[in-house]
């Protein structure tokens, strides 16, 4: 485990069709961005491709960042089965290459990430980004799948002393 000082985590927001991911560095509580991105995957290929897409995606992420932990947002209930199946499948690829890199990995309800960031657990994705730039200003413009995997980070960096002890 490494000291509570100084600590890069990932925060993942996972999908099929993209993936956002984010890393920030927590010393005590000053959070610092340093950088967050897209997992594109293209629709027109088979599933395996798809989730290999993302398994590769993600080792490049965890290689050059080096991250000591990583966070995932918990997928909600939805209405389409075969969705929920496949988002599933590839929140079970996300939540594995970080194991197999050795990092503990953090699960958090998006309600948990929402009220974490922005006060509330039933705040717009608007206000989401909105915070996130407030919170970490180095970030500039972001899509909403990056700002959702920092807010995990964030969420992480928040909750990670709870789930230690």
């Amino acid at each position: 485990m490494v000291a509570n000082h100084n600590i890069i985590m990932l925060g993942i927001d996972p999908g099929l069709q993209k993936t956002g991911w984010g890393i920030i560095k927590s010393e005590g509580s000053s959070l610092q961005f340093i950088a967050s991105g897209l997992i594109k995957t293209n629709a027109k290929v088979p599933m395996a491709e798809r989730l290999s897409t993302l398994h590769h995606g993600l080792i490049a992420v965890i290689d050059e960042f080096k991250p000591h932990e990583a966070a995932i947002e918990e997928t909600f209930v939805n209405k389409n089965p075969a969705s929920a199946l496949k988002l599933g499948q590839a929140r079970g690829v996300l939540l594995c290459v970080p194991a197999l890199r050795g990092l503990s990995v953090g699960e958090y309800s998006a309600n948990k990430v929402k009220k974490s960031v922005v006060g509330t657990g039933h705040a717009a994705k608007n206000q989401m980004g909105m915070m996130i730039r407030i919170l970490l200003p180095a970030c500039g413009e972001i899509s909403e799948d990056e700002a959702d995997a920092l807010a995990v980070a964030i969420t992480h960096a928040h909750y990670r002393s709870v789930i230690k002890t």
